[in-house]
């Protein structure tokens, strides 16, 4: 090799090391560029691009029954939404999107493009995790899921209108999930999470804040009351082609209402074709006339006040009478009668004569005393409090219709706690939704000898010969009053339509429970409160004395029975 090639080899050399240290400085400026002088701004926008702060959602509370049952809980599900502009470069994807979020494609095309301004919108809410790890395997740019709760309502229909449903945030709208929204609520958390390109979490970089879940809420009703009175409720609603129907049941000395239902009812776990109707809690929010079943009130207050004596004889003969111009007939002449006979037979007349002899400011004091006119402590959302008119404004004829249940209304949910003092001895406790955890607050209504004397002739409305016989359960001695009213409109009262009504307490000798049933409109021949609601009454006691294991009060011997007597008289 001459010297001149080893010249130019040692040349082509220099200008290789040379290039390759170019290259090597250039790198290593560079390097020096990207992690010291521009560090900030790269780990700025790589941040913007992968890492993301996320909401933690937080579980809603429980609500149980008294037992502990649930009857509505929140079970976790997903959610997929999208970037509009990254699903519209990759509409040809579409379609397999469509198909698996069950929508079409040309639906699901305008739906994007009318939103493509957007960073986020929903593409299905609410889905069972199966179906959206379906969705996500698609790996098609621009879907991206996010966990979420759906509440569930085990009992369905049974308890709806009290519980109320949740929206698709799961935010309370009806019923106790609407009142008690700030307890049953959770708080959602955050954290940062690192996405891939196909903004799939791949890391969970930093918790900043936990979720705190909601509360649970124990309600106060017993799941299984609330499904025998639903069931012997909507039973009764079909039998007699009614409209619709209530019935409330309440622990006496608690005030807790340990059932509640309503007709017609909705599925809260499907709402799609549900009416206002029918999520309507009409044991609350309706009012009714209490036609005869306030006659117990009318002979509280005239006993109370010293106006009429137990025994005092009445003649409502001949059966109709005319008091400050008005007419008042009974269904038969019941000649003389006193207070016990009054209430058994539900005379109008002599319900209004006892009203009559009975100082108007008295008998409004005890009715109001009775919580008749004014709201509940209940909290329910839309709880209507019903209306007393003021003594001052009765006039006589103001006077004669509160002696028999018109001129005034009231809730089912009202009459139930009015009777429950009864029940109670006089003492009244106010009316619970939620199961107590202490000794109710009581105040006394009337005194315990009143209470004594109607208990016993309420016991004489459901013996042979009142008006109540059907309510009877067999073994219990069953304390309680009918009620038949004729349905007021626009027009005036109805011709034919009515509102029948039971309300009953049992064991007599030492309630345990109070109910109320109200049949709005029944058609056929039976509308009378004793033939249509009383034995609605009777089947759902029956089933609670033994669901609960009450003790009988009333043992009768067969025929064929010895009785040993005192003396050994048999």
């Amino acid at each position: 090799m001459s010297a001149q090639e080893r010249q130019e080899g040692r040349w082509r050399r220099g200008v290789v090391l040379a290039a390759f240290a170019l290259v090597g400085l250039a790198l290593l400026a560079r390097a020096v560029e990207l992690q010291i002088l521009d560090r900030d701004f790269l780990q700025t926008q790589g941040q913007q691009r992968h890492l993301r702060v996320l909401d933690v959602p937080a579980h809603r509370g429980m609500i149980t029954d008294r037992t502990g049952e649930p009857i509505a809980v929140s079970t976790p599900v997903d959610s997929i939404w999208g970037h509009p502009e990254e699903l519209l470069e990759n509409s040809d994807r579409l379609p397999e999107l469509g198909e698996l979020l069950g929508r079409e494609t040309g639906e699901l095309r305008e739906f994007i493009e009318a939103r493509s301004g957007r960073e986020f919108i929903y593409l299905k809410r609410h889905l069972a995790p199966e179906q959206a790890d379906a969705v996500l395997s698609l790996d098609m740019p621009g879907i991206y899921s996010q966990r979420e709760y759906r509440r569930y309502y085990p009992a369905g229909e049974v308890a709806a209108q009290l519980i109320g449903f949740t929206n698709i945030d799961d935010q309370g709208q009806e019923g106790l999930e609407l009142a008690y929204e700030g307890w049953l609520q959770g708080r959602p958390g955050s954290k940062r999470v690192l996405r891939d390109r196909l903004g799939r979490i791949i890391e969970d970089v930093e918790n900043i804040e936990s979720p705190r879940p909601g509360q649970d809420l124990q309600a106060s009703i017993d799941l299984r009351l609330q499904y025998v009175a639903y069931r012997e409720l909507k039973a009764a609603v079909n039998e007699h082609g009614a409209d619709a129907g209530s019935m409330v049941i309440m622990d006496p000395a608690t005030g807790e209402v340990l059932a509640m239902v309503n007709q017609p009812a909705f599925n809260p776990n499907n709402r799609r074709n549900a009416t206002t109707a029918q999520a309507r809690n009409r044991a609350i929010v309706d009012l009714l006339e209490p036609g005869s079943a306030i006659k117990p009130f009318i002979a509280a207050a005239a006993l109370e006040s010293g106006a009429v004596e137990p025994d005092r004889q009445f003649d409502t003969s001949p059966g109709e009478q005319r008091f400050a111009g008005h007419s008042v007939r009974d269904i038969r002449d019941y000649g003389e009668l006193d207070v016990t006979g009054i209430l058994q037979k539900s005379s109008n007349i002599g319900a209004t004569q006892i009203a009559l002899e009975t100082d108007p400011e008295s008998l409004w004091r005890t009715l109001d005393q009775f919580g008749f006119g004014s709201l509940t402590a209940s909290a329910f959302p839309g709880e209507a409090p019903g209306h007393l008119p003021h003594w001052r404004d009765w006039r006589e004829i103001g006077q004669v219709t509160a002696a028999y249940g018109y001129g005034m209304s009231m809730t089912p949910l009202q009459l139930t706690k009015a009777y429950a003092a009864i029940a109670n001895g006089g003492e009244m406790a106010e009316a619970s939704l939620l199961k107590r955890d202490s000794e109710p607050h009581t105040r006394t209504v009337m005194s315990p000898g009143t209470a004594e004397h109607l208990m016993g002739m309420l016991e004489q409305v459901v013996a042979p010969g009142g008006t109540g016989t059907r309510a009877a359960v067999p073994g219990y001695r069953v304390a309680g009053k009918t009620g038949t009213v004729v349905k007021s409109g626009p027009g005036g009262y109805s011709e034919d339509e009515y509102q029948s009504i039971f309300a009953g307490m049992l064991p007599a000798s030492s309630p345990r429970l109070v109910g109320v049933v109200m049949i709005d409109n029944p058609r056929g021949e039976d509308f009378y409160g004793g033939a249509v609601a009383a034995p609605v009454f009777a089947r759902v006691m029956n089933d609670a004395m033994r669901l609960l294991d009450i003790p009988r009060d009333h043992i009768e011997p067969d025929d064929g029975a010895i009785i040993v007597r005192r003396g050994g008289e048999s």
